[in-house]
């Protein structure tokens, strides 16, 4: 994000979340006026951090283990490459819990992503934001 100002922040929900989708958040003032555009949920954390299934745990579990990831696992990315980064840490969270409750090992969560890349390549220029053969400026 560029900036966390409550124009951009909500230009840029607009764009990425559906009409009508479930939003639940704190009482942070760059989510006023989404109401009308999403079934939108606040919880107050002033007087507590759930109200029924209303709460925002789960982002904060996942921004937590993301930053985790980025600081002490990752710890020089390019801008260029961070949503990568990102869609990595949101397949660890969303297949945390599988095979009936059991979290994955690392094999099997390696045999699931050799599965969605079958038939997919994956090119230099598309790794690097460059063609073979040219240089960066420092």
């Amino acid at each position: 994000m560029p900036s966390l100002e409550r124009a951009v922040l909500q230009a840029e929900i607009l764009k990425q979340v559906e009409e009508g989708s479930d939003f639940y958040t704190d009482e942070a003032i760059v989510y006023q006026g989404l109401r009308g555009k999403y079934a939108h949920q606040i919880v107050n954390h002033l007087e507590r951090y759930v109200d029924g299934r209303v709460h925002t745990n789960s982002i904060e579990n996942f921004g937590a283990l993301l930053k985790r990831g980025l600081n002490g696992t990752y710890v020089a990315i390019e801008p260029f490459h961070l949503f990568r980064y990102v869609d990595e840490q949101a397949s660890r969270y969303n297949h945390r819990k599988e095979a009936q409750g059991r979290k994955l090992g690392d094999g099997e969560r390696f045999k699931a992503a050799l599965s969605q890349i079958v038939g997919k390549r994956l090119t230099y220029a598309e790794v690097t934001g460059k063609t073979p053969g040219t240089t960066t400026q420092a």
